[in-house]
């Protein structure tokens, strides 16, 4: 992002332009510059969350699905260390795609998708989690991190156009100390200071500041003549390739004026002498007013893009103003819905909502997908239905007096979309009040309307009963997993086993307890499930902000109802024909509510005639298993390795001979050393445990073990522990087994100890 090869010109041809700081004498210079009287206000820090994401993002284990109670661990202890050294910090995260960045955007997305396919086929190959040169970020963190920081008690906000220029614009306007970020468009902005996150030492609080009065001291410019120079460079604005033949020209000129000059960072030096030699930056027969009338015009674009307000260019400019956000659907909506609208999304309080009211677009960004696995549906396609009757209560879905009807356009990364073109969607009509009362009434029988609406969208009317019942966090696990088993065709009960089973489990532990968690070896299909639950978790903060959110928000968050690394191996021990008891750690209580959650969950789908049947997956680490192979295995009738398919079928009452509860009826209990019944299922909360009382092992003591083929007990193949947050000790990577896969010379991989990031394992 930002302005081309800059940020490598200033670190390696410019060093002088890179000054290490220290955030506390900052923060002190500020105070002292900054003292009204006697009440002096904190210094504040603007935080460029989207560049943060990687940075804050330091668990071991990620293609799991995201470690989000260690992630919270994580904000807590960044936002920690700058409260600590006494300065205040703001969070902006990017709420809109501007269609002039949307060409940029579609590449990096297509891009990206070439970088999952490098994951999942070193999954298939080698049963481990690559290294962090193939690091891809967790689906959904963004979404999430904004939820995440407010839970902090944090300032944080979401922007309504380009986040870069919202950040610069209000950092100038509140005397800001400076920009924490990892874009050199902040370089370019006549700002505020911008420091590097990558740069960043919590236990030092120190980083490295990007100057631009060294910079322009370097290339001889003026600040207001740095526009110039990024958009000659070509940035997000002004594609590169746009003003090649300019920066040929100028590259072309220099040589021959410094015949002498070392090549590396020529380029930036000569498009500077160009500037200052042609006088670009003035109007004239020598300044830009040379320059074709189509470079003209693109130039004028790209500098109007760093014009913050109350700024000028340095030449005449016809409209200079902020380009505000146009709302498309003003016709259909009322006043008040779009202003509260986007009031929430500002203070980031809901999620797609505004995109959908103002412009009628939204996106998904990339999601860890194996697009070789035909079984597995794109998440994108399993959400959509559930997305069109969000769009039903959001927008009307009747033509009006001119024949017309809004819709709305996806942009959704997924398998086998080119993304040449957005997929237009019509809302679905769903029998709801209207949007006002949803969103403003305050009766009883509104909060009521509100989870009505909110279980129509999954149809999922018939867990209304449920919702009194089962807290929030339950009740989210419990509609999403219905919706994946009623959307996924593939989907086997061991899926829903160790999608409920980790669910439970994941409420009762600590992030440090979770950092314990083993696994034998990494199964892709099991990280594009945990990716889809993931995404499904969004797709409810989408439609809990429709609906004007029947559930407080913080129940729906992932760090409340799903772990990547416990859910693998809860995956795992459930294709394996581990038993009930084994998956819920041996606790009674857990097992009741599990056996209660999952007869719901099996009796929706045996109404809807979806059957899930059993198919258990026996994979191997370091093998890749075919899928045709699979089903092969999973379906003959003879030489079958795994237990035979079986279906899920609903028993009903009789008064004698009862087999087991229907779903309907089922009450779990926990019984009380006395053998009394313990509470039903409208109970389970999370709770505490005395250390006296306790009925059944608390699972902080579970370890579990594998074993060898003696019988031993003995460590799994992988163990993650907790990780200091200074820097990390290179792994030896090359001591590793060798895959005994028999295609493994087929592949020529390069050399782990070649890996360009030697901090990251």
């Amino acid at each position: 992002m930002g302005v081309k090869g800059l940020q490598y010109f200033m670190e390696k041809c410019c060093p002088e332009t890179c000054v290490m700081v220290d955030f506390r004498e900052m923060a002190r210079q500020h105070v002292n510059s900054h003292q009204q009287g006697r009440s002096t206000p904190l210094p504040t820090l603007v935080v460029d969350g989207m560049a943060c994401l990687r940075h804050w993002y330091s668990c071991q284990a990620w293609v799991y699905g995201g470690q989000w109670k260690e992630y919270m661990h994580c904000l807590k202890e960044f936002v920690g260390a700058f409260m600590t050294a006494g300065i205040r910090l703001v969070f902006f995260f990017d709420g809109v795609v501007e269609e002039e960045k949307r060409a940029e955007w579609v590449n990096r997305r297509l891009k990206v998708n070439e970088e999952v396919a490098r994951v999942f086929h070193y999954l298939k190959y080698h049963g481990q989690q690559p290294g962090r040169e193939l690091f891809c970020l967790p689906s959904g963190l963004a979404t999430f991190s904004r939820f995440a920081l407010k839970s902090l008690g944090q300032e944080t906000w979401c922007s309504v156009r380009e986040a870069d220029y919202e950040i610069a614009s209000f950092a100038l306007r509140h005397n800001c100390m400076g920009i924490l970020g990892q874009d050199t468009d902040f370089i370019i902005y006549d700002s505020v200071p911008y420091l590097s996150v990558a740069q960043l030492r919590l236990d030092t609080m120190t980083t490295v500041l990007f100057s631009t009065d060294k910079l322009c001291h370097a290339l001889q410019l003026q600040k207001s003549e740095l526009p110039l120079l990024a958009c000659l460079l070509g940035n997000d604005v002004v594609p590169e390739q746009r003003m090649q033949r300019l920066r040929s020209d100028a590259l072309a000129a220099y040589r021959r004026k410094y015949p002498q000059s070392p090549h590396q960072g020529e380029k930036i030096y000569a498009v500077a002498d160009f500037i200052s030699s042609n006088k670009l930056s003035r109007e004239g027969a020598h300044g830009v007013s040379c320059l074709p009338l189509t470079d003209r015009e693109v130039l004028e674009k790209g500098v109007q893009y760093y014009l913050l307000p109350g700024q000028q260019p340095l030449w005449d400019i016809s409209d200079t103003s902020p380009r505000s956000p146009v709302c498309l659907m003003k016709s259909y909506l009322s006043p008040d819905i779009l202003q509260a609208a986007k009031e929430k999304h500002m203070r980031a309080e809901c999620f797609m909502v505004y995109n959908v009211l103002y412009d009628g677009v939204v996106e998904c960004s990339n999601t860890l997908e194996d697009r070789e696995d035909a079984e597995l549906t794109p998440q994108a396609i399993v959400y959509q239905s559930c997305r069109e009757r969000i769009y039903g209560i959001l927008l009307p879905t009747n033509p009006d007096s001119s024949g017309q009807a809004p819709t709305v356009r996806e942009w959704f990364v997924f398998p086998g979309n080119s993304l040449k073109d957005p997929k237009v969607v019509s809302p679905l009509p769903l029998n709801h009040s209207d949007l006002k009362r949803l969103w403003f009434g305050k009766d009883s029988e509104t909060k009521c309307l509100r989870i009505s609406t909110f279980l129509a969208i999954f149809e999922l009317d018939e867990f209304s009963v449920e919702h009194d019942r089962l807290d929030g966090s339950l009740m989210a696990v419990l509609c999403l997993v219905t919706y994946i088993a009623m959307q996924v065709g593939h989907l086997s009960l061991e899926d829903i086993d160790a999608y409920l089973s980790q669910a439970i489990c994941v409420r009762y532990k600590s992030y440090t307890e979770l950092l314990h968690t083993r696994v034998s070896h990494v199964e892709p299909r099991a990280v594009q499930l945990g990716s889809l639950f993931v995404r499904g978790l969004t797709h409810l903060v989408f439609a809990n902000s429709a609906c004007g959110c029947p559930f407080p928000m913080e129940q729906l968050m992932p760090w409340n109802t799903f772990d990547g690394l416990l859910f693998h191996s809860k995956y795992l021990l459930a294709h394996s024909g581990r038993p009930q008891e084994e998956l819920l750690e041996g606790n009674a209580s857990w097992v009741s509510l599990f056996r209660f959650l999952r007869e719901l969950v099996l009796g929706i789908c045996s109404r809807r005639g979806q059957t899930i049947q059993s198919r258990p997956r026996i994979t191997h680490t370091g093998k890749h298993v075919d899928h045709s192979e699979q089903w092969r295995e999973r379906g003959a009738p003879s030489g079958q390795h795994g237990p035979s398919p079986q279906c899920y079928r609903p028993q009903t009452r009789s008064p004698s001979g009862q087999h087991g509860p229907s779903p309907q009826h089922y009450r779990p209990q926990t019984r009380s050393p006395s053998g009394q019944h313990g509470p039903s299922p409208q109970h389970y909360r999370p709770q505490t445990r005395s250390p006296s009382g306790q009925h059944f092992p608390s699972p902080q003591h579970y370890r579990p073990q594998t074993r060898s083929p003696s019988g031993q007990h003995g460590p799994p193949t992988q163990h993650y522990r907790p990780q200091s947050r200074g820097p990390r000790a290179q792994a030896h990577e090359h001591n590793r087994p060798r895959s005994t896969h028999p295609n493994r010379r087929k592949y020529h991989l390069a050399p782990r100890w070649q890996n360009p990031h030697p901090d990251f394992p």
